[in-house]
């Protein structure tokens, strides 16, 4: 299912989500003027990279031009492919906008990078030897959407199913499409567990706890940040 809007007009323009936005497009256009080479050299140091993570949390020197830990934020600005950036950036559009217009923008943007570390720490738990750079924008998203399902779960999302080449479209709650998201990222992250791997995005390059991680403690911090209070920010 792919989300292509909600019925849940915002007051706000959201200029956070907007130019979080721009930065990863940017972000991604830069990758794509980079040889094979060079591209393979950055991703080394920007993205995480588990194994390099778990030495520097171990106080063991690792030679990289920026501290390991910086990882934790830049990794959420690239992308492995069109596809993927397409993909979150669309989540973001959808679902970031009324987050950002309930917590405002200082507080939404401290809300969005910190799922984001939150949800690659969560990853590198279940693959902490991995040597495989770990990217990408989904798990700050996915905060985003725990934060969304329990502030607005009754909102209605206009989705397309693609099935081959008809792409019907229906609305469906958000609790639904949401909670439906979620299980599934958290099935597919369980069943891999049981396959004898150490690399960090398993099954096919998706960071499945990266996800389900992100999600829940977007619906934890959402509501530490006031999530509920009913003023709105204006801006």
């Amino acid at each position: 299912m792919v989300p292509l809007k909600d019925n849940n007009p915002v007051h706000i323009t959201p200029y956070v989500t907007y130019a979080l936005i721009a930065i990863n497009i940017l972000a991604f256009l830069y990758q794509a003027s980079l040889s094979p080479q060079a591209l393979n050299v950055f991703l080394h140091w920007a993205a995480v990279v588990p194994q390099e993570l778990s030495l520097s949390f171990a106080g063991i020197p690792v030679n990289q031009p920026v501290p390991e830990w910086v990882t934790l934020i830049t990794a959420q600005f690239l992308h492995g492919g069109i596809l993927h950036l397409a993909g979150n950036m669309l989540f973001l559009w959808v679902f970031g906008n009324n987050v950002e217009e309930k917590l405002g923008g200082i507080k939404y943007l401290l809300f969005y990078l910190s799922c984001g570390v939150l949800a690659s720490l969560t990853q590198w738990y279940f693959s902490q030897n991995s040597s495989i750079p770990s990217l990408g924008a989904s798990g700050a998203i996915a905060g985003v959407m725990g934060a969304y399902i329990i502030r607005f779960p009754q909102a209605e999302i206009l989705t397309v199913l693609p099935l081959g080449i008809f792409f019907p479209t229906f609305r469906v709650p958000a609790y639904f499409f949401l909670g439906f998201w979620f299980i599934q990222q958290a099935f597919y992250g369980i069943a891999s567990l049981e396959t004898p791997t150490n690399i960090g995005m398993e099954s096919g390059g998706i960071a499945y706890w990266a996800h389900a991680g992100g999600f829940v403690f977007g619906a934890i911090l959402g509501p530490l940040l006031g999530l509920f209070n009913d003023k709105s920010y204006k801006g």
